[in-house]
Parts: structure tokens; C-alpha cells; sequence
């Protein structure tokens, strides 16, 4: 995963005509062949998927306005879907690749093409599975260059290498996520966290199972931090050194130096390292960060080498330095060093104000076997809503049900604003062991073209208060607020000078964050928390994002090759 240098293939010519983005590009082709591979880890052999039998997954390179063509096939047993994380899918909403929103899955033996251009985008994102739990072990890093000769805004670093944060477990993804939903209780904790793959010498059976970055004195690395992890969120340090922070989810921001970083699932982030220690080996730590009460985790840091080249071999590591599990300081400290690195354009008019209350539920136990699948707080089951709605997935994918106008795969009334206001994170009336019941349904927001949308998202104590790293697909954001408590416009601080371009915002524990973006690409957009078991149990919702008049704003026809449920 180093890159000292780069020189990138393409062919150019066209593949089948179709109203799209026009790519000022290269075409980029990639292979991905959906596999399972017999891996050992922490003393234990298991099969688990993969692409092309590699773990993480093979790197995609591009450059920005380049179209990507991976054509997919899968090898399993198991359906398979690709997403193409921050990558905003102008006018591809059919290759987004959530399953059943945007595309039902490839089943075994069948093969379908993703293809998309990264139009005025360029920085740090990853794909990743986006079928049941298997992003566990399906995932990699796409990075996508400036266009020839563009250079960066910080000075060109020596080397770049990227660092893919994950989870592993010893058990078979797939049958994890079943076992927890037929509990009806919380999922069981990683058994380690791993740095590109690896979980390193903290765990069992893993001196010899560690990443390690070679790195010469003076020299200063840009290291791209990818968070591909499940059910955690977690902060990251070098022992020693500063990171200096110059792009957030795939968007330069003001240099901001600080000694740690946290990210949670969906996050990525580009930081300068400058090797300016006395030569030696020195870890690099991912460790927890839990801002939920009662919840059980990892408490054992996953560990890499930044190794000195004239270090003495063999010889200890330096240990780095993590926050407390629960340290929300800093957490907070970090999302107030983040700024666009230009004054940006944010729109100061609103067209669509949303109000959406974010959080868990415990649903009532209706099983004739409550041993086996009510185990969550108070004998019931638990949920995750959206202004107290739990998102149900649909049988078939809602954009073909949209673009189709099938009817009863989901109703057109998600509410812009909660069913009743109380005091959120302290009070709500449905705290346990009181109702704390959400509605069921695929319940969808409609949004006219061109409509400018600010959202606030709301924290709720319902069950307890938590960080949600919560995700939009098919656009970027300005994060022009946040803060702890309940949200109160007549107190609350907006940024509409320099706020940062994100596409998975870390809403604060017990707190709100505020966003604004322009409705401009015409599709069916998933918006979920993106820890895995949250997204399970509901927390999401989909925007549905109309066609505009002109020709570039308009959803074009469903691929031929477009997987059938």
C-alpha cells in the first residue's frame, strides 16, 4: 500500500451510450471476483469473503473526472453488492449498490459492471459490501489523484500509504448478524481491531500478524486513514508524533495538528506525519471509543510499527498514547480543528428545514421462546429509529420500484420533523422501562430538484445517548453546526464561512449537528447510521430526490445488466 510515485493506466473509448456524466477522463477497468479464502488469525482458521482472495481488498486508483468501470462477479454463496463510499454517483444512482435501495444484490454466479465517473472529486474514499454484515471482510481503499500535473495544497509528502482501520471476528460474519437479530440483543464484540488486516502483538497468536510502515528521518509521509470497521467507532495515534490533519472525507481542509484522531465507520481522513523523532520503532494504536452507556466492546488496542529506517532491529516499540474509551473532549476537540480550506458558497436560503431525531428503541417481545429473542434491555428486542420510525429494507430495490412506479414497496410519508418535541437527550417520554416502542416502515422523504436542505440531526436518551456516524449516499455536505444537548436555534453556532464537506458526520453524544446541501442529483438516496448493528435494527431512511428539467438532471435508464431480486 505504498505509493512513492504514480502512473496510472487507461484506456479511453466509449462502453455503451447512456445519458451520463460526461468523464473528462480516463476509463479505469477493474476485476473484482467475489471469493471465499481460508484465513487463520488469533489461532483460529476460518472461510470468510473476499475480493479477488485478498485481505483488505485490491486498491482502485483513479484520478479526479476519471470514469471507473469493476465489473463484479460473484463466487459465493452469498449475495454480494459493492458501495463506492463517498463517491456522489452523479447521475449514476443505479451503481450506488446499496442492496435493496439502489440495486437488489448479485447472487451467486451472476456478475454485474459498476460504472461511475468522479466528477470534480478527487481524495480518500473506499468501496465496501453493502449486503448483511459481509463489509466485515469486503472492503478496500479507492483512491482517486488531483488531475495531472494539479498538485496538492500541503507539500508533496515523501511516500503515502494507506491505513485501512477494521474489526475481525472469529466467527462467520454472516451467521454473527443472524445469531444477533434472532436474539433480538446487542451483537458480540470484535474480537480485534485490525490496521490494514492486521490485528497486531496485543492479540493472541499475532507477534508475527502486524502492518508496518518503514519511514527514513526528515521525511514527511501522508498516511490516508480509511475507517472500514463495523460496530465501532475508534481513535487512532502515533506514538511521539504530531498528525497533521489536511483532508476530511475526500475534501482538503485547513491543516489542523493534533496528537490523535477518531474516526468512526465511513470516515476517512488524510494526515501528515513528519518523521522527526530520534530513529527507532514506534506504534501506531487504534484504540475504542465508546459514547454509549452499558455497552460491551474491545478494550485491546490494535497495534502497527512507524519504523525508523537505522532503527536497531527487533527492538521495542514505543507505546502511543490514546484517549479514555469515553473521552467526548476529544472527540470534539477534532471536529472544531475541521474547516474547508477555502471560504465555501453555503446556501443561506432554505427551501427544506428537517428535524430529524436520531437514537435507539427497545420494541416489545411478542416471541413464544423470550430466552432466545428478547435479550435486549428489559426482556425486549431492540431497535434503532429515525424520528421514532424503524426503517424496514424492502424486498425489492426502491430505486426500480421509483423509477418503475411500483407500487407498495415503500410510502412516500418519512416526517420532516418528529411526531412529538420533548427534551430529547434527558427526557424523553418513552425512557425505559417506560414505551419505548418506534413505528415500523419503508417510509421514504421526497425532495424536490434543486431544493436546498438543511438538516438537523438530534441525539436522543431514549435508550442512551451515543455518537451516530450517520452517512448520506450520493452527496457531500457542509457540517455548518453542532454541539451538545438539545438543539436550540436561538443558541446554537453556525459556521457558513469555511464549515467542513463531509459525507458521514459524527453526530455528537447527547447532542445535534446541522447540515446543508443542495438536492442536485435526481435518485433514491440511502441516509443510515453507519454502524452496522444500528442499521440493522432501522436507524435510516431514504431521500428521494426528483428529476430536474435539463439534461443533466435527469436519472437515466436502468442498466441492462442490472441484478433481478
Amino acid at each position: 500500500m505504498v505509493l512513492s510515485f504514480l502512473f496510472i493506466y487507461g484506456y479511453n473509448y466509449n462502453v455503451h451510450v447512456m445519458a451520463q456524466w460526461p468523464s473528462g477522463g480516463s476509463t479505469r477497468f477493474y476485476d473484482f471476483k467475489v471469493q471465499t479464502k481460508r484465513v487463520t488469525k488469533l489461532c483460529s482458521t476460518k472461510d470468510m469473503v473476499t475480493i479477488n482472495g485478498k485481505f483488505p481488498g485490491p486498491s482502485v486508483y483513479a484520478q479526479e473526472d476519471d470514469r471507473i468501470i469493476v465489473n463484479v462477479t460473484n463466487e459465493t454463496p452469498f449475495n454480494i453488492t459493492i458501495h463506492w463510499h463517498g463517491v456522489r454517483q452523479k447521475l449514476s444512482c443505479w451503481f450506488d449498490g446499496p442492496s435493496y435501495i439502489t440495486q437488489c444484490p448479485i447472487q451467486a454466479g451472476q456478475s454485474f459492471a459498476y460504472e461511475f465517473t468522479m466528477v470534480k472529486q478527487k481524495g480518500t474514499f473506499f468501496w465496501h459490501a453493502h449486503v448483511s454484515w459481509l463489509r466485515a471482510t469486503v472492503y478496500g481503499a479507492l483512491i482517486v489523484y488531483p488531475k495531472t500535473a494539479v498538485p496538492y495544497p500541503f507539500k508533496a509528502p515523501y511516500e503515502e500509504h494507506t491505513l485501512i482501520l477494521g474489526e475481525y471476528w472469529l466467527q462467520d460474519v454472516v451467521q454473527l448478524e443472524r445469531a444477533t437479530a434472532a436474539s433480538g440483543g446487542p451483537p458480540t464484540p470484535t474480537n480485534a481491531y485490525t490496521i490494514n488486516g492486521h490485528p497486531g502483538p496485543n492479540y493472541n497468536c499475532s507477534n508475527n500478524d502486524v502492518y508496518q510502515i518503514d519511514v527514513v528521518s526528515g521525511k514527511t509521509y501522508l498516511l490516508r486513514l480509511i475507517h472500514a470497521g463495523l460496530n465501532m467507532e475508534n481513535f487512532f495515534a502515533i506514538a511521539n508524533h504530531k498528525l497533521t490533519i489536511v483532508e476530511a472525507d475526500a475534501e482538503y481542509t485547513k491543516p489542523f495538528t493534533t496528537d490523535r484522531v477518531m474516526l468512526g465507520p465511513g470516515q476517512t481522513m488524510g494526515v501528515l506525519v513528519t518523521a522527526d523523532q530520534s530513529p527507532g520503532k514506534y506504534s501506531m494504536a487504534m484504540g475504542p471509543y465508546m459514547s454509549a452507556k452499558g455497552v460491551k466492546f474491545q478494550n485491546i488496542s490494535s497495534i502497527a510499527y512507524f519504523q525508523y529506517s537505522g532503527a536497531v532491529p527487533n527492538s521495542l516499540s514505543l507505546p502511543a498514547k490514546l484517549p479514555c474509551f469515553n473521552d467526548n473532549l476529544a472527540v470534539k476537540t477534532v471536529m472544531d480543528g475541521l474547516r474547508s480550506l477555502n471560504p465555501v458558497n453555503v446556501s443561506r436560503q432554505i427551501d427544506t428545514d428537517l428535524f430529524v431525531t436520531i437514537g435507539l428503541n427497545v420494541q416489545k417481545c411478542h416471541s413464544k421462546t423470550p430466552k432466545q429473542n428478547c435479550q435486549g434491555l428489559n426482556n425486549g428486542v431492540m431497535a434503532a429509529s429515525m424520528n421514532n420510525i424503524s426503517f424496514v429494507k424492502p424486498k425489492i430495490s426502491l430505486l426500480e420500484a421509483y423509477y418503475k412506479k411500483i407500487n407498495d414497496s415503500f410510502t412516500e410519508d418519512f416526517p420532516g420533523v418528529p411526531l412529538k418535541f420533548y427534551d430529547f437527550v434527558n427526557g424523553a417520554p418513552n425512557n425505559a422501562p417506560n414505551n419505548t416502542q418506534a413505528l415500523n416502515g419503508t417510509k421514504a422523504l421526497v425532495l424536490e430538484y434543486g431544493a436546498r436542505v438543511q438538516l438537523i440531526m438530534q441525539d436522543t436518551g431514549t435508550v442512551t445517548t451515543e455518537n451516530h456516524p450517520i452517512h448520506l449516499h450520493g452527496y457531500s455536505f457542509y457540517v455548518v453546526g453542532y454541539g451538545t444537548g438539545n438543539y436550540n436555534l436561538k443558541t446554537a453556532n453556525f459556521n457558513l464561512v469555511d464549515p467542513p464537506y463531509m459525507n458521514t458526520i459524527g453526530v455528537p453524544v447527547g447532542g445535534w449537528a446541522a447540515i446543508r446541501f443542495v438536492a442536485d442529483n435526481p435518485g433514491v438516496w440511502f441516509m443510515h447510521c453507519h454502524l452496522d448493528i444500528h442499521q440493522s435494527w432501522g436507524l435510516g431512511t431514504v431521500l428521494v430526490v426528483k428529476n430536474g428539467k435539463g439534461d443533466l438532471e435527469i436519472l437515466p435508464h436502468p442498466p441492462a445488466d442490472l441484478p433481478q431480486c
